[in-house]
């Protein structure tokens, strides 16, 4: 699939309905559009399967209830809505979007309870979220804006709003030919990259920063479970920048990102080590399993 993604061929599940793929439209009006009022999953399919689909469905209905929204369609309807979406687009491999948001109605100020929720899922084709990086590592610029304390914003929300920063972030990054992005939290520890969770090993031994102001992605569970299950030791915790002088290797996880090694960060550089690429294709395996 190619194109501009508002001009494709498909059909995208909307509000309970599959409609042509350029027909799937909301009114300038949206509240979401002017006040962020929106919560989304990025999920995989492999073979035809939804990696972890419940678990995204799950949490897209968590996301709506923390930023004060129901979603008005169970986990089982969600997920007979993706399993409609990806039969109409005759993938195996695809990229699935599901969405959720409060719509255009009576309010149009900040407040907007009485405005309808809306929900739509789309699929399609995606490689590689950082291209040939998963072979040479990727290498990530130090962003300048920081992930909110957790008072501020709902950090494990999969919210739009919390994004902003990750655009400008990830912008800023491209502009100087990396890929990506670390950020920091609040506090000054590092906290993730602009979409994806970060995992460093040292002597053999991974440390991972303690997701407490960021999301704790699903692919970050499954690869602790990969690493649980091996015996590695592994440190949940806060991770000071000045370390990142020490970390022989580095990864990124994501359903977007998969598992994909980092060769530099700043000034740091990392060895796609043989950790690095264990995992890496572990997790391919699991989620074609």
């Amino acid at each position: 699939m190619a194109g501009n993604y508002d001009d494709r061929d498909g059909m995208i599940w909307l509000d309970g309905d599959l409609v042509p793929w350029r027909d799937a439209n909301v009114h300038i009006l949206t509240h979401a559009l002017h006040y962020a009022s929106s919560v989304f999953e990025g999920e995989r399919a492999y073979n035809g399967r939804i990696f972890k689909s419940r678990e995204h469905s799950k949490r897209l209905r968590t996301s709506a209830q923390m930023i004060d929204f129901e979603i008005p369609w169970t986990v089982d309807e969600i997920e007979a809505a993706k399993a409609q979406v990806l039969a109409s687009s005759g993938l195996r491999d695809a990229y699935v979007r599901a969405v959720a948001w409060r719509g255009a109605g009576p309010d149009m100020g900040v407040a907007s309870a009485r405005n309808p929720v809306r929900m739509a899922v789309a699929a399609w084709e995606w490689g590689a979220y950082y291209g040939d990086a998963k072979m040479r590592g990727a290498k990530l610029d130090l962003a300048k804006w920081r992930r909110p304390d957790p008072a501020t914003a709902p950090s494990q929300a999969k919210a739009a709003g919390l994004y902003m920063i990750c655009t400008m972030s990830k912008h800023a990054a491209e502009a100087k030919g990396c890929s990506d992005a670390m950020m920091l939290d609040y506090r000054g520890y590092v906290a993730e990259a602009t979409g994806a969770n970060i995992f460093f090993v040292k002597d053999g031994e991974v440390h991972t920063p303690k997701p407490d102001c960021f999301l704790n992605g699903i692919t970050r569970q499954t690869v602790l479970g990969l690493l649980e299950a091996r015996g590695i030791k592994v440190h949940e915790r806060h991770i000071e920048p000045s370390e990142l002088e020490d970390f022989q290797q580095c990864w990124l996880t994501g359903t977007a990102a998969e598992v994909t090694p980092v060769g530099q960060i700043g000034d740091y550089t990392f060895e796609v080590g043989e950790l690095t690429r264990s995992i890496s294709e572990e997790y391919e395996q699991l989620v074609r399993a």
